[in-house]
């Protein structure tokens, strides 16, 4: 019998391109970098299959293309094995021993790369295993969230999904407009506030967040109707469709980063981002936008914290003052949300990005939320992980702290 594991990566997000077996136990793998591109390797998300349990596995992946990583600060890979799922309803653990992240030895055109290496011990004998940097959520996974708002009598009366446009590979890039039906002109007094996430694939705890917030936002609680009364919600959940699809880590499939051509007239190119900087144009014309937001994922930080942008000179009004709401959104959740991680400069590496087009064009409240792929760093969740419930609340937090606002 041959014990060899089984590799396969040719299903949805997966991007795994070669591994070679060293030994009985040890295994070395090379993930595929963003398509059309050589670099971008930091996501990774297969299935392994015919393993045995309890026995002493090393999987070392050697083509990291980053210097820096949090797994050198307690990240650890996350396992997913059907059986427990099927038996005890266990999903995405994390796992991994013995973990380190070191510069190697094979750098190729004056390049340098690094190794992520763990031991570990499978659950089961012949079960199906799934490895990812982040817990997963495909376009399938959106696509299954909305149909099912779609369908919910209650729901669909306050939100509405439209598309916005068709990415380059065809998809669909969804947009939603979420408020309480209004009594006659009223609804044109309302403020929008625009959310948008996904625009790096790899950043797949950006989707948990935005389901988190629709899930708050879509609720029957009084807060949830006050903040429909008060605000229309213009949600575009996932940027990067095509990305996501093919385990891409930051680019879309013309291996450009899309967080960096906001100012960019490529409506061909970059369809997502041309319909979504037009659309808030068009929006703005109509209502004020009290508020615009891209949910991200950050793979050297820890902790969840904002970025916004700040004029020297700033305006002493507070529904002006950009450091108002991540002040807020700090004492909603203080053992994730870090105050004094937030930035309010605004970097000439970051004039293409949502956060500084949007500013620009008359949005003050205008910001980045970042959170950790790892964990938090603050009060009892010290040198913890965030998992898919932290996540989620994280959206529902961002909502009380728009309430607070208010």
């Amino acid at each position: 019998e041959d014990n060899s594991l089984i590799f396969e990566a040719r299903f949805e997000s997966g991007n795994l391109q070669k591994v070679v077996k060293v030994n009985e136990f040890e295994y070395q793998l090379t993930l595929r970098t963003d398509l059309y591109t050589s670099r971008h390797t930091q996501w990774y998300y297969f299935q392994v299959s015919n393993t045995q349990a309890g026995m002493p596995y090393r999987f070392t992946i050697v083509n990291f293309t980053k210097r820096n990583s949090l797994y050198k600060r307690g990240l650890r890979p996350l396992l997913y094995s059907e059986a427990d799922a099927k038996k005890h309803k266990v999903g995405w653990r994390r796992t991994g021993n013995e973990i380190k992240y070191y510069k190697n030895n094979a750098g190729q055109d004056g390049r340098q790369y690094f190794s992520l290496t763990w031991t570990f011990q499978f659950p089961h004998d012949r079960d199906t295993c799934y490895f990812a940097h982040c817990y997963p959520y495909t376009y399938s996974t959106l696509q299954e969230y909305l149909m099912a708002i779609s369908r919910d009598p209650v729901k669909s009366r306050c939100c509405k999904i439209h598309i916005l446009c068709y990415s380059l590979a065809g998809n669909i890039v969804y947009v939603l407009s979420i408020t309480n039906p209004s009594q006659s002109g009223k609804g044109t007094k309302r403020k929008a506030v625009i959310v948008t996430a996904r625009v790096h694939p790899g950043e797949t705890n950006s989707s948990w967040i935005m389901k988190g917030f629709l899930d708050y936002i879509l609720g029957d609680s009084d807060k949830a109707q006050f903040l429909r009364d008060n605000f229309v919600f213009i949600v575009v959940p996932m940027l990067n469709p095509d990305g996501v699809i093919v385990g891409n880590h930051r680019c879309s499939l013309t291996g450009q980063d899309l967080n960096r051509k906001y100012r960019s007239n490529g409506k061909k190119f970059y369809p997502s981002i041309w319909y979504t900087r037009n659309m808030i144009k068009r929006v703005m014309g109509e209502r004020d936008v009290f508020l615009y937001c891209d949910i991200h994922g950050h793979n050297r930080k820890q902790n969840v914290f904002m970025y916004g942008c700040e004029r020297k000179k700033q305006s002493k009004a507070p529904d002006v003052h950009p450091r108002v709401f991540p002040f807020l959104l700090s004492k909603s959740c203080p053992d994730k949300f870090s105050f004094p991680d937030c930035h309010f400069r605004v970097r000439k590496s970051k004039q293409g990005t949502g956060r500084v087009v949007m500013w620009k064009m008359g949005v003050n409240n205008s910001y980045t939320l970042e959170a950790s792929v790892c964990g938090s760093k603050l009060g009892w969740r010290q040198s913890t992980h965030f998992d898919i419930k932290d996540l989620e609340s994280i959206g529902q937090h961002f909502c009380d702290a728009l309430l607070n606002y208010c």
